[in-house]
């Protein structure tokens, strides 16, 4: 198929994006981080698959890096949208949808008594900040070295425009290592607001490290003792891990987490959840935006969620996961490559082993796309229910021909 790969309209609209848009196109979903043979727009979407503006046809496995749940134009999801739609959207006031999503969320996920929604996972993951600033009356926030929690002059990952004073409260910690963390909590002293974390290891550019169950709880503990507030950052994992939230299967409940990503199945919707100790907190702050109380995305989260109990959506996207990580591992070793298949099946990753610079990551990437499949070189994918066998399958054709490729520039291990 590599012949048959062709960006000549995509590569003309990135000439046209670049004359008005900084970069062409800004943010996470700018292509010029990626070698070439990804495309840099995306013409059309159906299912788990989508089209580039040359007519390119990939099996996704990013998901609109992680907006998309059950599969793009899910039946019951976008009828939920075309309903609410007709009857009202943005306007003076939100629709009673608001507050049916809130019940659903608070029956659903097992820590929750109460919702407030926003649009963006920085939304949430401030907002998070914000209340626990707010229910405490402290400055302090301890945070994990290398996390991604938005793009907020708090937590973007560029220091461009950033001042000093944005980050001066903020108290770093290594991931998973408990001693690392206590000492983050002696250096917040009787200042500490809160602890934010994600519900495992997903930063870019590195093997994913699931959560140790010790640590988790370590975290809770120290929370309590300090009267601080557990934020969980689900908003790249949300309902893809577990129903109730993403630490539920280890026992431990977070004060606040923060929301987007998939609750909406592509819609734009994000969701801050809190227990009642922070209830005050939260209504002492003042955060609010145009389209916050838009009710369609509101819609489309009530049917996402009931579509993920109802179809079995989860055990769906495991097996799917489970499927193409089996295939790859016989791939890359009929191929004599060693490679590190990190993170949940719901949302893998695949490294090359001793790949520094990540240049067999970013050859195999680039021959797999240009053989039909997307998948990062260093971002984490997703898997979605709409994932079936077959697509797993037709997607391992072209992984395999990015193995040949890392193989033959690079030779076996």
């Amino acid at each position: 198929m590599t012949e048959l790969h062709n960006l000549t309209e995509d590569h003309a609209a990135r000439r046209r994006a670049a004359k008005v848009m900084p970069n062409g196109v800004y943010g996470h979903q700018s292509a010029i981080s990626l070698l070439e043979g990804f495309p840099q727009f995306i013409q059309r979407t159906e299912g788990c698959r989508v089209w580039d503006l040359d007519g390119n046809e990939y099996v996704d496995f990013l998901c609109g890096y992680g907006i998309v749940l059950l599969g793009y134009h899910h039946p019951l999801v976008d009828a939920a949208i075309e309903h609410q739609m007709r009857l009202a959207d943005c306007s003076n006031g939100p629709g009673l949808v608001m507050v049916e999503l809130a019940e659903l969320l608070v029956e659903t996920v097992d820590h929750a008594d109460w919702a407030i929604f926003a649009k963006n996972g920085t939304d949430a993951t401030t907002t998070c900040v914000t209340i626990a600033r707010s229910g405490t009356g402290r400055r302090k926030v301890l945070v994990a070295e290398g996390a991604y929690h938005g793009s907020a002059p708090w937590c973007t990952p560029r220091m461009n425009g950033v001042v000093d004073e944005d980050r001066a409260h903020l108290i770093k910690f290594r991931y998973n290592d408990t001693a690392s963390f206590h000492a983050a909590v002696e250096a917040a002293g009787t200042d500490m607001a809160a602890v934010i974390v994600s519900p495992f290891r997903h930063d870019a550019r590195h093997d994913q490290e699931l959560v140790d169950p010790d640590f988790a709880r370590a975290v809770r503990r120290a929370c309590d003792d300090k009267d601080a507030a557990l934020i969980l950052d689900d908003v790249r994992c949300g309902f893809r891990i577990a129903h109730g939230g993403s630490w539920e299967p280890i026992g431990v409940k977070p004060d606040l987490s923060a929301w987007s990503k998939a609750i909406a199945n592509g819609q734009p919707l994000a969701a801050v959840l809190g227990n009642e100790r922070f209830r005050e907190g939260a209504t002492k702050i003042f955060v609010t935006g145009s389209f916050w109380f838009s009710a369609v995305p509101m819609a489309a989260a009530i049917a996402t969620i009931h579509a993920l109990r109802d179809e079995g959506a989860l055990q769906k996207i495991i097996a799917a996961g489970d499927r193409l990580r089996t295939g790859l591992a016989a791939q890359a070793s009929s191929y004599g490559l060693t490679i590190n298949q990190t993170g949940p099946s719901q949302m893998p990753l695949l490294t090359f082993a001793g790949d520094v610079d990540l240049m067999r990551a970013d050859l195999w990437a680039r021959t797999t796309a240009m053989n039909g499949a997307y998948l990062h070189p260093w971002h984490n994918w997703f898997m979605m229910a709409a994932h079936t066998a077959d697509d797993v399958d037709r997607a391992l054709l072209a992984t395999d021909a990015g193995f040949a490729a890392v193989r033959d520039k690079f030779g076996a291990d």
